[in-house]
C-alpha cells in the first residue's frame, strides 16, 4: 500500500485528534483534563514588567520579570489541572538596580526554571519509607504544621537549623525563631566559603565583609585566583566595572593580570596569565608590596619570591614595575589561594599590597559597602557552631537536636565525607526541610514543606558588596503560586503562634519584617516601585559598616607555608576543585538550561570532567576523553579527561556541581563529585574548609566511553545525555 504526503498528513491529523478526544473522554478518568477558572483578570498578548530578586547567589541582583498570559499546570484544592493565568516568561537585569545595572548572569536567567521544573515538590510530604529512600506520602498543610508543632513542643529548646549563609529577612527570621526558642544560632555552610577573606578584612581594615571593587576607574588589576568575571562574589556588578575598565574610557584601556595555577574564565580574559605554585600567592603579593614601598616586607626580594613561588625573578620585577607605573591599581584575592591552610596569611598579604598601592577607599581601588544590621542572625553569628563541629558533636552524643530545620543547604553533597554529615543527620530524631526539590540532604527529612519559588513570593536581599550604597533589594510575587506550596516565612510564623508556649517577640508578618528592613513607609513605597531602596541616615534594620567597631590588627601577616594532605611521593598532584560556571557548588545542577550550557573553556555539557596538562597527560598515556581515576587518601572519583594547557603540570582540576545521588531527573546520577576525595583539612584560624589542600594521584582506567559531551559533537550524543 502506498500513500502520498498529503494523505498521510490528513490521516495523522484525524487520528491524533481522535486520540486527544479519547484521552479527555469520561471513559478514561485517569486522563481527564481539569481546566480551572482563572482567578485574575487577564489581558491577552500584553506583557507586564515586574521587579524581582535573583535567588541563585548572595550578590542580591535586582531583576525584571516579563509576565504574560499563558496556560500552566497547577494544583488547586488537591487536584491537578490547567489554568490560564499570568506567567513569568523571561528574566532580565533591573536597569535601575545599582548592582545588576540591567545585566544578569546565565544562572540568573535559568532560575526561571525553578518555578516550572517538572520535579518540583508541589505539596507537603511525610516520610513513609526509610530515611534517604525518597518514599514519601502527601499530607495536608494542616496535618504537616500540626506534626511540626508537636515535635517542637516535645523537643523544647533542642532545635537546630542548617541553612545557607546570606543577609535576608528569611535567614533573620530563622535565627530569631531559634533565639526565641532558646536554641543555638543556625549552622550555616557553603562549600566555597569566603570566611577567610572576611576575617582578613576585619583584621586589616576593620570590615568583616567582602570588598567592592571600583574596576571601572582602575587602570591595572592583579587578581590572585579570583574568578571575579565568572563565579566569585558579585560577578554581574564586577563584569560591568570590568567592561568600563577595558573599553568605557576613550584612550584608556585597563590591564588585567591573573595569577593562578589553573586558568579560570577570568584568567582567560586577562592580558597576562601567571602560573604559580599553589599556596604561595601571598609570597608574590608581599614581594610586589615590597617593591612599591610596603614596610616590613624587605625580605621578599625577587630572588626569594622566585625560590618560593616558581615565578622568575625578572618577571616579578616586571610586574612590580607595572604596579609602580600604572595607577590606579588594585589587587584581588579569592578562591583557591584562600582555601589553603595558610589562606589567612595570603589574604592579609594581598591586603598589605592594596595598602601599599593606596587602593583602599580610593577611586579605582576597593571599598566596603555600608551594611544594614542583620538583626538576630548577625548577633548570633559568633556563637554558631561550624558544620564540622555540629556533625562531630552529634556523632559524639553531645548537643543532639531533637528537631532540625533544613533550609537551602545541601551539605550531604558539598561537605567532605570525613565530616560524616550524613551519619550525623541520621542520628537526629526529626528533620524538616523547606526545600522545593528532593536533594541529597532533604531526602533525609521526615517532613518536607515545599516553599513558593522566588517568582511566587516576597523576597529580599541585603547585598554585602557590589555597590557603594547600602541597599535592600526587595520584590513581591510576579505571579500566583502554581502549586500547593507555602512561603517558608509564613509557615514559621504560623508555627511560632501554635506552640504550647507561643514564641513572643516575633514579627506579625513577613511584610512587617520587609518594611522594617527597608526603613519605613516612604522607603517601603520606593522599594516596591523600583525593586530596591537605598538606606540612608541609619534607617532600615540598623546601618553600619559590618564589623567596623572592631579594632584593626597589624596588616603585616606572619609568613606561613601551605600544608597539603597526602604524601607527595604517593600523591604527586595538587587537586583543585573549582566552582562550575553553570552550577557553582551544585545548587543549580537541577536546571536543564544550565546542564545544556557549554562550559566556556572546555565546551563540556551534560557531564563532568577532569582537566590535565597535555604534557602530563602524554607522560601518563592519557588521551582526550579517557576515563581517569582520581585518588586521594580519602577516596576515589572517576571522570573523563580534558587536556588543558591552562592547567599547570602538577595540577589536576575538576569542576564542582555534578555527582548528585538525588537531585531531580536532570542531575541525579550524572557525573562525579570532586568533594568525595577532599581531605577534612581546615584553615586553622577560621575553621573554613581548605578545599584546595588535597593531593591526589591519577591513573587511566579506560578509553572514552562517551560520558564526555562536548559542544559541537553529534546531536545524538546530546540527546543521549538529556
Amino acid at each position: 500500500m502506498s500513500i502520498d504526503r498529503r494523505s498521510f498528513i490528513k490521516l495523522t491529523a484525524v487520528s491524533g485528534g481522535a486520540a486527544a478526544l479519547a484521552a479527555c473522554s469520561t471513559g478514561s478518568p485517569e486522563n481527564q483534563l481539569i481546566r480551572f477558572v482563572p482567578d485574575e483578570d487577564l489581558t491577552p498578548g500584553i506583557a507586564e514588567i515586574k521587579n524581582g530578586v535573583c535567588p541563585i547567589c548572595r550578590a542580591g541582583c535586582g531583576t525584571t520579570v516579563r509576565v504574560m498570559q499563558g496556560d500552566a499546570e497547577v494544583v488547586r484544592n488537591g487536584q491537578t489541572g490547567v489554568m490560564t493565568m499570568s506567567l513569568a516568561k523571561k528574566l532580565d537585569g533591573n536597569p535601575s538596580h545599582p548592582i545588576s545595572q540591567g545585566g544578569i548572569c546565565p544562572r540568573g536567567q535559568a532560575s526561571i526554571q525553578i518555578t516550572y521544573h517538572p520535579d518540583r515538590l508541589i505539596e507537603p510530604l511525610k516520610r513513609r519509607g526509610n530515611r534517604g529512600s525518597g518514599d514519601y506520602q502527601p499530607v495536608t498543610w494542616d496535618m504537616a504544621v500540626a506534626e511540626l508543632v508537636s515535635k517542637l513542643d516535645a523537643g523544647g529548646a533542642a532545635v537546630a537549623a542548617l541553612t545557607r549563609p546570606g543577609s535576608t529577612s528569611r535567614n533573620d527570621l530563622i535565627a530569631l525563631f531559634l533565639e526565641k526558642s532558646g536554641a543555638p544560632a543556625p549552622v550555616t555552610y557553603e562549600l566555597f566559603s569566603d570566611d577567610v577573606l572576611r576575617q582578613a578584612n576585619l583584621r586589616s581594615f576593620g570590615h568583616e565583609q567582602l570588598p567592592t571593587f571600583d574596576f571601572g576607574n582602575s587602570r591595572l588589576v592583579i587578581s590572585f585566583g579570583a574568578d571575579f568575571l565568572g563565579t566569585w562574589n558579585s560577578p554581574v556588578s564586577q563584569m560591568a566595572g570590568y567592561g568600563k575598565m577595558r573599553g568605557g574610557r576613550p584612550g584608556i584601556r585597563g590591564r588585567l593580570v591573573q595569577v593562578e595555577p589553573r586558568m579560570s574564565l577570568t584568567g582567560a580574559s586577562a592580558d597576562e596569565w601567571v602560573a604559580i605554585r599553589p599556596g604561595t600567592e601571598g609570597i608574590l603579593a608581599l614581594g610586589l608590596a615590597n617593591a612599591v614601598g610596603a614596610k616590613n616586607a624587605s625580605q621578599y626580594t625577587p630572588a626569594e619570591v622566585e625560590k618560593q613561588t616558581g615565578i622568575k625573578a625578572d618577571r616579578v620585577e616586571r610586574l612590580a614595575s607595572m604596579l609602580k607605573d600604572i595607577r590606579p591599581a588594585v589587587a584581588v584575592v579569592a578562591g583557591a589561594p584562600l582555601a589553603q591552610t595558610n589562606g589567612l596569611f595570603t589574604a592579609m598579604a594581598v591586603n598589605t599590597l592594596n595598602e601599599a598601592l593606596g587602593a583602599v577607599d580610593a577611586p579605582g581601588g576597593l571599598s566596603f559597602t555600608p551594611q544594614t544590621g542583620a538583626g538576630s542572625a548577625r548577633l548570633q553569628a559568633d556563637k554558631a557552631r561550624s558544620l564540622r563541629q555540629f556533625a562531630a558533636d552529634i556523632l559524639a552524643g553531645k548537643n543532639v537536636p531533637q528537631v532540625l530545620i533544613v533550609d537551602g543547604a545541601n551539605p550531604v553533597h558539598t561537605a567532605p565525607p570525613a565530616w560524616k554529615v550524613k551519619d550525623a543527620l541520621a542520628k537526629i530524631p526529626y528533620i524538616v526541610s523547606f526545600g522545593s526539590f528532593a536533594d541529597d540532604t532533604s531526602v533525609m527529612a521526615d517532613l518536607i514543606l515545599p516553599d513558593h519559588s522566588a517568582l511566587e513570593s516576597w523576597r529580599d536581599s541585603r547585598p554585602e558588596s557590589g555597590t557603594t550604597k547600602a541597599i535592600v533589594t526587595v520584590a513581591g510575587p510576579a505571579m500566583s503560586p502554581l502549586h500547593n506550596t507555602r512561603a517558608t516565612e509564613d509557615v514559621l510564623l504560623d508555627v511560632a503562634k501554635k506552640l504550647k508556649k507561643p514564641l513572643g517577640g516575633m514579627p506579625d508578618s513577613l511584610s512587617a519584617m520587609l518594611q522594617a528592613a527597608a526603613g519605613g513607609d516612604d522607603a517601603w513605597a520606593t522599594a516596591k516601585k523600583q525593586g530596591w531602596v537605598e538606606l540612608k541616615d541609619g534607617k532600615g534594620s540598623g546601618l553600619k559598616a559590618q564589623g567596623s567597631s572592631a579594632p584593626k590588627a597589624s596588616p603585616q601577616p606572619s609568613p606561613l607555608s601551605p600544608g597539603f594532605d597526602g604524601d607527595p611521593s604517593q600523591y604527586p598532584f595538587h587537586f583543585l576543585p573549582f566552582a562550575s560556571q553553570a552550577f557553582l557548588d551544585g545548587s543549580t545542577a537541577h536546571l536543564p538550561w544550565l546542564q545544556e550550557m557549554p562550559d566556556p573553556l572546555s565546551s563540556a555539557m551534560w557531564s563532568t570532567w577532569v582537566e590535565i596538562n597535555p604534557t602530563t597527560a602524554n607522560r601518563l598515556g592519557i588521551a582526550m576523553g579517557d576515563m581517569i581515576a582520581i585518588t586521594s587518601a580519602h577516596g576515589t572519583v572517576h571522570a573523563p579527561a580534558v587536556l588543558s594547557p591552562g592547567t599547570a603540570p602538577d595540577i589536576v582540576a575538576m569542576p564542582a556541581g555534578q555527582g548528585h545521588e538525588t537531585f531531580t531527573r536532570y542531575a541525579s546520577g550524572r557525573g562525579s563529585n570532586p568533594v568525595n576525595v577532599l581531605a577534612p583539612v581546615v584553615e586553622p584560624e577560621t575553621g573554613a574548609l581548605a578545599w584546595a589542600a588535597t593531593r591526589v594521584k591519577i591513573a587511566r582506567v579506560s578509553e572514552g566511553n562517551g560520558e564526555l559531551v562536548l559542544y559541537g559533537g553529534a546531536l545524538k550524543e546530546f540527546e543521549a545525555h538529556r
